[in-house]
């Protein structure tokens, strides 16, 4: 089982875009794919509800609500079908909590924008993941996501330049496209939609589902009882 982590502090750098894409592109493969949402906004469970009963099964857990029918643990559990395992996080994630929702991740996808704000925030993201979380480079575990850019503008090249400074790979590079928003609406993904209108999305997302598939193999043992980061 592979467990995938998408997250950023900051709020609005496309985390839940990426998650929802992330699981409605294993459950196209045949996987039966977990998506927790951590976020009390809950995007990412709003958009499974939005899926109709015929697509590819996504199991979802709405990890941010407190179910007091259940325990925590049932209510957390993980199918024993699910080869992958999805978790949006939540924004404003204390640095002191970055350890324990980062250790038994195989993959940590940081999402960033192409502003001024955003850089600065993922600078201070991946080096809470280093110095805190005490995630090392050598275990290549993290991957930044340029998402929402328009290239050849100043601000894309901005981006890029400042990406090559933290020696962290840029796993993809995801266009600014409407068919993420259509996608959103309809409880889908881009390799949901009609291949002939998401081409260029689809060869943007190949780079990333790549390096997730070669850390397949290289997967730790599980720690733990739950690999799902807890929230408070």
């Amino acid at each position: 089982m592979q467990r995938i982590l998408v997250l950023n502090p900051k709020g609005g750098s496309g985390k839940t875009t990426i998650a929802t894409n992330l699981a409605s592109y294993f459950a196209s493969q045949g996987d039966r794919p977990l998506l927790s949402d951590n976020d009390p906004q809950g995007s990412s469970i709003r958009w499974l509800k939005k899926r109709k009963p015929d697509q590819a099964h996504i199991h979802g857990i709405a990890a941010f609500e407190r179910n007091l029918r259940m325990t925590r643990a049932w209510q957390m559990r993980i199918p024993p079908d699910a080869a992958h395992v999805v978790v949006d996080t939540p924004a404003a994630v204390p640095a002191q909590e970055l350890p324990d929702m980062t250790k038994n991740a195989d993959a940590i996808i940081v999402p960033v924008l192409p502003s001024d704000i955003d850089i600065h925030a993922c600078s201070k993201c991946i080096a809470d993941l280093l110095l805190i979380a005490k995630v090392r480079r050598d275990e290549y575990r993290i991957g930044v996501v340029a998402n929402r850019v328009k290239r050849n503008t100043i601000i894309y090249r901005s981006l890029m330049r400042f990406l090559e400074t933290l020696r962290i790979p840029v796993i993809a590079t995801l266009r600014d496209s409407q068919n993420y928003v259509r996608a959103a609406e309809q409880g889908v993904g881009v390799h949901e939609m009609r291949h002939c209108v998401v081409e260029q999305d689809l060869a943007d997302w190949e780079p990333m589902l790549a390096w997730l598939k070669a850390k397949e193999g290289a997967r730790r043992p599980l720690e733990g009882i739950n690999p799902l980061p807890q929230t408070a």
